[in-house]
């Protein structure tokens, strides 16, 4: 887990924000030496970011070092401003269950063995730990049908609980980029490189996450 702190500016409406990212490789920036969006975003804003992403880790609570686990490890007593959650290509690769939308909002009741029940977990704890908006993020277009479904369950999933969504997947302004853009921006099918994150991903993903917070603000 990495925790940066940079200097308050009062000219940026996330300056002083503290903002949790959990995730997998593309959080941590796998094909940039560990740099990601999310460490441009604190460069850029001079927000606080937690970013804690682990490459190869699934959303679904199989593993010692899962979504779901490592989030739990997260320091309940931190003010958070928003917390953003990868939407892991991980558990499409590894083809793990789906699961179905619960009925109720009880995390006792969500079966966390699914990506369904993973994600409904990760949406209600983090509402009840830190009483803060919550929003999850996808991956740009690649080929799987398996991670397009994931989506859908994922949009199934905002309509219920209300959160925030950066879908990337389904953003066709997004994924208009240029062959040359494309082999510039990205190491393979999932992965940015550093150029694809500071100058695709950041851009596009500051402007929402200020959406986002400045709407939090306004209620």
């Amino acid at each position: 887990m990495t925790v940066l702190k940079k200097s308050v500016r009062s000219d940026n409406p996330l300056s002083g924000k503290h903002i949790v990212f959990l995730g997998s490789s593309v959080t941590y920036g796998a094909a940039s030496n560990g740099v990601s969006f999310v460490d441009f975003l604190a460069e850029a804003t001079g927000c606080r970011v937690t970013k804690e992403a682990v490459a190869g880790t699934t959303l679904v609570d199989d593993a010692p070092d899962s979504y779901i686990r490592r989030m739990k490890k997260l320091n309940p007593e931190m003010k958070v401003d928003l917390f953003v959650c990868q939407l892991s290509t991980n558990d499409a690769t590894q083809m793990k269950e789906m699961g179905e939308v619960c009925r109720t909002y009880d995390m006792d009741d969500f079966d966390t063995k699914t990506v369904a029940g993973a994600i409904e977990y990760i949406i209600a704890y983090a509402r009840k730990t830190w009483n803060c908006p919550v929003a999850f993020y996808t991956s740009p277009r690649y080929d799987s049908g398996q991670y397009a479904a994931m989506v859908v369950l994922l949009q199934s999933i905002q309509c219920k609980w209300n959160i925030a969504l950066i879908n990337l997947w389904n953003d066709a302004a997004f994924n208009d980029i240029t062959t040359e853009q494309r082999s510039r921006y990205m190491a393979d099918s999932i992965h940015p490189t550093r150029e694809g994150y500071l100058e695709w991903w950041t851009p596009y993903l500051k402007r929402i996450i200020i959406t986002i917070i400045s709407c939090r603000q306004g209620k």
